[in-house]
């Protein structure tokens, strides 16, 4: 069972590789294996293959899975951060980046909470709202030079390194992307805005990696592809 769970990821993982490298896109980019509600061992087989950025939408789980898992992985936190877990999320010594700054308090709050437990900046992407949709956190596209200029201005102790989106679900693959190509024009508008300073883009999932790639993606964190299906655990009783 546990041999055939392996050889399922490192297929999945492998299939991904090789679509990323026929994707034809200018740029090198990032996979982020997203192991949302999945074991620790299912990360193992993933890092036995060579994969070393994986992400996590919630605090406890990162915070469980990195005591467990190779100091060496780059730890990607993709989810909603309250402020109240930012000193735990900010603590984890091999935390590559926070991708989900959605606001300027909690740019101030995750800058606050490095103090004495970080020897570098924290790497931080801001996280936009490209679909403008209610339910998703983000900052509106009109207000992404505003945010990016309050970290550069305003928290020495954080290093603004791109910008992030979760698009509209259900976009046409076949078609540009609205929510990618708003990325990438806020991209170029902070950019232009802060002379010198080259972002990343974090864009694109197990449905859109591939056309994300094609739009300007340097990051695609990629989850249901890789590991399955996910499962949200039963609460104990």
């Amino acid at each position: 069972m546990a041999e055939q769970r392996r050889a399922d990821i490192v297929e999945n993982l492998t299939n991904v590789r090789n679509a990323m490298q026929n994707a034809s896109s200018p740029q090198e980019t990032r996979l982020v294996a997203v192991s949302k509600y999945k074991p620790a061992q299912d990360l193992l087989y993933a890092y036995e293959a060579g994969q070393r950025h994986f992400g996590e939408n919630y605090v406890q789980e990162l915070v469980d899975k990195s005591a467990q898992l190779p100091k060496d992985i780059q730890w990607h936190f993709i989810g909603h951060l309250q402020s109240n877990k930012a000193k735990t999320v900010v603590s984890i010594p091999n935390l590559y980046v926070v991708e989900t700054v959605d606001n300027i308090k909690k740019a101030n709050t995750l800058n606050k909470a490095c103090d004495g437990l970080r020897p570098d900046p924290l790497r931080v992407y801001v996280q936009v709202n490209t679909s403008n949709e209610e339910a998703k956190s983000g900052v509106a596209p009109a207000d992404c030079v505003k945010v990016c200029q309050h970290i550069i201005d305003s928290c020495p102790r954080l290093e603004l390194s791109g910008l992030m989106t979760i698009g509209m679900f259900g976009r046409d693959p076949s078609e540009e992307n609205p929510d990618f190509k708003c990325l990438a024009e806020c991209k170029n508008q902070v950019e232009q805005a802060l002379p010198g300073k080259t972002l990343e883009l974090s864009m694109g999932m197990s449905e859109d990696y591939v056309q994300a790639m094609r739009a300007g993606s340097t990051n695609v964190r990629v989850g249901r592809t890789i590991f399955g299906e996910r499962e949200r655990p039963q609460k104990k009783e």
